[in-house]
C-alpha cells in the first residue's frame, strides 16, 4: 500500500466528462489499496475569466479581493469532483486551503507556504477517504484566503506530498511526460524516462511548462519523488508511463544536455549612460527587487568615459512597470535613456552532464551561427546556458540546438 498525491490541472478537469475520467482514475488507485489525496486546478479557461473581472473593474485592483476571487475556481472544482468521486462508491470529501489549515505568509497573489497542518486530512486517509484538495490557495497570517501565483497547484501538491510523507507525487497534464524539447516545435523530441531535480529546476525556470518552477524547487528540497504524465491515457491502464523527477543519484546515464527551453515572454531593457561608480547595481535592482520585479540576465559595459550600459531581462508582463520604477528613480541612477524590446527570446540548453563535459556553450554557439542567428546576451550556470535571441528565430533555434546536442529521437 501506498500513500499517494495525485494533481490535475486544468485541462484535466476542464468539464463533467472530463471530471468523471479523472474520478475513475482515482477510483483505481483506492482499489489498489493506497491512501489517496487529490489536488486539483479551477477547470480550464476559469482562473483567467476571474482575473480579468479583477481587472477589468480596477487596474490596481486590492490584492487581497483579489485572492478572494480567484480562489473560488479550485473551490468548484474540488466540490465536483468530490461528488464524482462519492457517485462511483468513493468516498470522498472536499477540502479548501484554509481547512486543511495551508498557511501561507501574507503576500498576496504570490503567497509562499509556510506550514500545512496535516493531521486531521491523514487520519481521514487512513480511514479510506479520498481527501480532495482545492489548489493554489491558502490562508494568510491575517486569515483571509491567499492564492499561491499561476501554476501554484503544483507547488500546493508538492507540498501536501511532504506534508503527509507521501511515496510520490503524481503530477497530471495535457503531455504524458518531460520532453527533451517542445514536440510541437520538434516532433522528433524524446520523452525523458528520468530526469534530475536540478535539471527540471532549470527547465522550468526558462520556459518549460511541464512544472511549475517552485513546485520543483520544493520536491528537491523535501526530497518527493514526483512523476510527470497524461491524464488522457487510458484510465486502466498498467505501468504508470510518465516521466521521474528524482534525485541525480538515481540517474546512471547522465546525458551531456537533457532538453532544449524557450522562453516568448521576456522583455529586454537597457539603461543608458550610467555612472560607473559603487552602488549603481543596487540603485538600479534595488527599487525592481522592492517592486518584486523578477530580473534574469544581466550585462554591463564598461566606457572609457566613466559611463556605462546596463542590460538586463525581466518578464515581458513587468515592462510596464520597471520603465515606470526606473523613472521614478531616475535622479539616483542618473542615467540618460532607457531602451526597451519586447521582440525576444530566452533558449536555454540544460543537463547534469555538462559538469564533465567540455564546449558545451560552444556548440550552442557554433550552431547558432551556422543558422545566422544573432546572440544578445549570454547567460551560465553549472547545468545551464542561456541565449537571448530575436524572437523571430526561436523555433529555428531550437530545432538547430536538438539536432546540434544530438537530442533527436
Amino acid at each position: 500500500m501506498a500513500r499517494i498525491v495525485m494533481k490535475f490541472g486544468g485541462t484535466s478537469v476542464a468539464d463533467l466528462d472530463r471530471i468523471r475520467n479523472v474520478a475513475a482514475r482515482v477510483k483505481r488507485e483506492v482499489t489498489a489499496g493506497n491512501e489517496v489525496a487529490v489536488v486539483v486546478s479551477a477547470m480550464s479557461g476559469v482562473t483567467n475569466q476571474l482575473v480579468k473581472y479583477c481587472q477589468d473593474l480596477s487596474p490596481l485592483h486590492d490584492a487581497r479581493e483579489y485572492d478572494a476571487v480567484v480562489a473560488t475556481g479550485e473551490q468548484v472544482t474540488s466540490g465536483l469532483m468530490a461528488i464524482a468521486l462519492q457517485e462511483i462508491g468513493v468516498e470522498a470529501r472536499s477540502w479548501q486551503g484554509w481547512q486543511i489549515r495551508l498557511k501561507t505568509d501574507g503576500a498576496h497573489g504570490k503567497a509562499r507556504i509556510a506550514d500545512i497542518d496535516s493531521d486531521e486530512l491523514i487520519r481521514r486517509m487512513q480511514t479510506g477517504q479520498v481527501a480532495v484538495v482545492a489548489g493554489f490557495q491558502g490562508i494568510g497570517p491575517d486569515n483571509r484566503v491567499t492564492t499561491l501565483g499561476r501554476g501554484g497547484s503544483d507547488t500546493s501538491a508538492v507540498a501536501l506530498a511532504a506534508a503527509i510523507k507521501a511515496d510520490r507525487c503524481d503530477i497530471y497534464t495535457d503531455v504524458d511526460g518531460v520532453y527533451t524539447t517542445d514536440p510541437r516545435i520538434v516532433p522528433r523530441a524524446r520523452k525523458l524516462q528520468r530526469i534530475a531535480y536540478e535539471e527540471m529546476l532549470e527547465l522550468a525556470s526558462v520556459g518549460a511548462k511541464v512544472l511549475q518552477t517552485r513546485s520543483v524547487e520544493l520536491a528537491m528540497k523535501q526530497r518527493v519523488r514526483v512523476q510527470v504524465l497524461s491524464s488522457f491515457d487510458a484510465a486502466d491502464g498498467g505501468d504508470l508511463p510518465g516521466t521521474l523527477v528524482v534525485d541525480e543519484d538515481e540517474i546512471v546515464e547522465k546525458e551531456m544536455v537533457a532538453g532544449i527551453a524557450y522562453s516568448r515572454d521576456e522583455a529586454k531593457i537597457t539603461v543608458r549612460h550610467v555612472p560607473d561608480r559603487p552602488g549603481i547595481a543596487a540603485a538600479i535592482f534595488g527599487p525592481l527587487s522592492e517592486a518584486s520585479v523578477n530580473v534574469d540576465m544581466i550585462v554591463q559595459n564598461i566606457s572609457a568615459d566613466g559611463l556605462t550600459d546596463m542590460t538586463f531581462t525581466i518578464g515581458r508582463t513587468d515592462l510596464a512597470r520597471t520603465h515606470a520604477i526606473l523613472a521614478q528613480h531616475q535622479g539616483d541612477i542618473g542615467y540618460r535613456e532607457i531602451l526597451a524590446d519586447p521582440n525576444v527570446a530566452k533558449i536555454s540548453v540544460v543537463g547534469v552532464g555538462m559538469r564533465s563535459h567540455a564546449g558545451v556553450a560552444n556548440t550552442m554557439f557554433k550552431a547558432l551561427a551556422s543558422r545566422g542567428i544573432n546572440i544578445q546576451v549570454i547567460s551560465t550556470s553549472e547545468i545551464k546556458v542561456s541565449v537571448l535571441i530575436d524572437a523571430d528565430s526561436t523555433e529555428l533555434a531550437v530545432r538547430a540546438l536538438h539536432t546540434a546536442y544530438g537530442l533527436d529521437a
